[in-house]
């Protein structure tokens, strides 16, 4: 198949076709693939632009720079949110390669994005990054104002699996001075994070 017609699959209904057209856009890509699908972020049909996000997490940390540059700098929202997505999407396909400081230094500015679609995928991803992630989330769990991101971190801390999270979450639980829902999330975060724990260390065995 040609590049175009794999650039068309990845808006085809059939979700099977479009991970087959990922798949090959990923494993045979040229100079061009990564501008191509950065230049379908800010494409108007959904299924499209969500195929360009996943294309390019599984291209992987060569697809961090591009990425990291246009969350920053595009005046697109949906372009800001889409790349933090992809770079969730790159933690998560790639679990075992360390993940660029770059893209952790991207991410962090984006959780101060004035958009809610940007700050808090921003926070996912770093969740999905985990452990490395784990000081810039601490860190911004102490310094925001914003009930919505620091719910995120919170579920994002939970998500990362990172036992520290524990001395994080559990005086938030009792912190009468918190948000109220900033504190209840704090709760179901823990019990989750329990879990995750608990989950990883029978993997192990």
């Amino acid at each position: 198949m040609t590049v175009d017609s794999l650039f068309e699959q990845l808006k085809h209904p059939n979700p099977n076709l479009r991970e087959r057209a990922m798949s090959q856009l990923a494993e045979n890509r040229d100079q061009n693939t990564i501008p191509r699908l950065m230049s379908v972020l800010n494409d108007e049909d959904v299924v499209f632009r969500r195929a360009a996000v996943k294309a390019l997490g599984m291209i992987g940390v060569d697809s961090v720079p591009p990425l990291v540059e246009s969350l920053l700098n595009s005046d697109n929202v949906t372009v800001r949110g889409s790349c933090a997505k992809a770079l969730a999407q790159i933690a998560v396909n790639y679990p075992d390669v360390p993940f660029p400081a770059e893209g952790l230094q991207g991410l962090q500015t984006a959780i101060n994005d004035s958009n809610p679609v940007v700050h808090i995928a921003a926070v996912m991803a770093l969740g999905e990054v985990g452990s490395p992630a784990f000081d810039i989330l601490v860190e911004a769990l102490k310094t925001t104002d914003n009930v919505a991101v620091a719910v995120s971190v919170v579920n994002a801390l939970a998500a990362s699996g990172d036992e520290r999270a524990r001395e994080v979450l559990k005086p938030l639980t009792n912190d009468e001075s918190a948000d109220s829902y900033v504190q209840e999330s704090a709760v179901s975060a823990l019990s989750r994070l329990e879990q995750i724990i608990n989950f990883k260390a029978r993997r192990q065995q």
